[in-house]
């Protein structure tokens, strides 16, 4: 698995010294109320060490990354590459910044755009997708700046906080991200 380093973030490999800091997170309501329903709660630590075990193994059809800061190589979240359908050069998204403190400050974006570039450029797709509650703006923000764009609303398709909530399709075309500049160097 490559490293594909940024200013402020590295994506590199899952690694078993990760429990901890996954373990920190996966059971904290706030962070897990934005995730779909793979962090089930209360998470056991059996769960945690099962779904590390299998990011740590190569599959195929995934790509799957730990964010971390790029002088320590230290976790902050992970973003994944996941269901990539060659066939069709699609493949879909998920990303948490899992440490709390580290939120807002510009990791995930900058995560985003080395998986999206990684994407196009090296694994020759031609469409990334995901999924977002309504609610998670920051994220919504995110994605935008990143060239996403909503495709589609789930009107009240999961509950989550006590009422149901719609879940928000995004896309991005490697020509929409090309058009904008995408994969050329500064």
């Amino acid at each position: 698995m490559p490293y594909l380093i940024g200013e402020k973030v590295m994506l590199r490999e899952y690694r078993y010294e990760d429990l901890v800091p996954i373990r920190g997170w996966v059971n904290d309501p706030d962070v897990v109320a934005t995730l779909s329903d793979i962090f089930l709660m209360p998470q056991t630590l059996e769960a945690t060490e099962s779904f590390l075990q299998a990011m740590m193994e190569r599959q195929p059809n995934r790509a799957g990354f730990v964010i971390a800061h790029a002088d320590t190589q230290l976790y902050i979240g992970q973003i994944n590459l996941d269901s990539i359908d060659w066939k069709n050069r699609v493949g879909r998204i998920g990303i948490v910044i899992g440490s709390v403190p580290e939120q807002g400050r510009g990791y995930g974006s900058e995560a985003m755009r080395l998986l999206i570039d990684y994407s196009f450029l090296d694994l020759g797709l031609n469409r990334l997708e995901l999924e977002v509650y309504d609610f998670n703006e920051r994220a919504i923000r995110c994605y935008r700046s990143c060239g996403f764009r909503e495709e589609g609303r789930l009107r009240e398709r999961e509950y989550k906080r006590g009422r149901c909530v719609d879940v928000v399709a995004m896309g991005l075309l490697r020509s929409d991200w090309e058009a904008a500049g995408g994969g050329n160097e500064e």
